[in-house]
């Protein structure tokens, strides 16, 4: 289980939102938390509404005030400043894995819609795609600060594929250490939400595939039902819920309205990161939801 935080954090109140997960995690896992600055070269004078960082010495005064700050005692907190400026803070984050050796990243996400996806594909991307960590995403509240943090309900989206299937282990491990439930999902797409070459096949043979996708709706609930009992037998509280529609919308929904704390996510493996940063379903419940999402990074083919 995770034993060791990378927190990025740019001087911005958006990033420093990772914070209360990072907190709440650390005390339940009895992790280590290392906050973490790469001084920027060419940096701009503000980042995100606030004044930016100025150099090495300033970055390591804001990370010592945050450690005091943002943390309960009890809890092991470094600072680290990269403080050679770098070009490219997104690959500094991730060239540090193999020095600092944390076993996750958790960072804000700047924000929605398109800046979400700018973020995420400057930072979050080489985090996950050039590297081997998991990263946990949270989102700031409404007025840009750090929402407090806590892991009552864990959902779990699955697709039947046995990659996606990591995911489950890693859930079980944080619903034991915090006492949260866990919720199994999966969503079969109706004939009119297929998307992609699923939608183009489809059109050869629309009865056919729409009595195939029920009969996976009708395999899935079976599945999820030995699954959830296996759980219980094991001294979770458990459920399940197969839905239908558009998988990302539909997850994303359910979460919002089920008081979902958190959502976990083998990232995609079988067509490369690439896929998943270009439109997979992974990408569009961040995009679309405000609940935290930890993406775990499948081994790479």
């Amino acid at each position: 289980m995770f034993k060791h935080f990378l927190v990025p954090l740019d001087g911005s109140r958006l990033a420093e939102a990772a914070l209360p997960a990072a907190a709440f995690l650390a005390d339940k896992l009895d992790a280590r938390v290392t906050l973490f600055h790469v001084v920027e070269k060419n940096a701009p004078s503000e980042v995100h509404g606030q004044p930016h960082l100025r150099n090495a010495e300033e970055a390591a005064d804001y990370l010592h005030l945050l450690a005091q700050r943002a943390f309960p005692p009890g809890i092991v907190v470094d600072c680290h400043v990269h403080a050679t400026e770098a070009d490219d803070v997104a690959g500094s984050i991730v060239a540090h894995a193999d020095e600092l050796e944390h076993d996750l990243v958790i960072m804000c996400s700047h924000g929605r819609g398109q800046a979400l996806h700018l973020f995420l594909g400057s930072i979050a991307q080489k985090a996950i795609a050039l590297g081997s960590r998991p990263v946990l995403i949270t989102h700031p509240d409404a007025k840009g600060g750090a929402p407090p943090f806590a892991c009552n309900n864990i959902l779990i989206p699955l697709d039947g594929e046995p990659d996606h299937a990591l995911a489950l282990p890693v859930s079980e491990e944080i619903a034991r250490a915090c006492g949260a439930a866990l919720h199994l999902m999966t969503v079969v797409p109706r004939f009119a939400s297929l998307s992609g070459a699923a939608k183009v096949s489809s059109r050869m043979l629309p009865a056919t595939t729409s009595r195939m996708l029920e009969m996976a709706f009708q395999d899935t609930r079976e599945i999820f039902r030995e699954q959830v009992e296996s759980l219980r037998r094991r001294g979770f509280a458990a459920s399940a819920h197969v839905l239908r529609g558009d998988p990302a919308k539909t997850i994303a929904q359910a979460a919002s309205q089920t008081g979902v704390d958190l959502v976990v996510l083998a990232t995609h493996g079988k067509t490369g990161m690439e896929a998943f940063w270009a439109g997979s379903v992974a990408h569009r419940i961040c995009t679309l939801s405000k609940i935290s999402l930890l993406l775990i990074p499948l081994p790479k083919a």
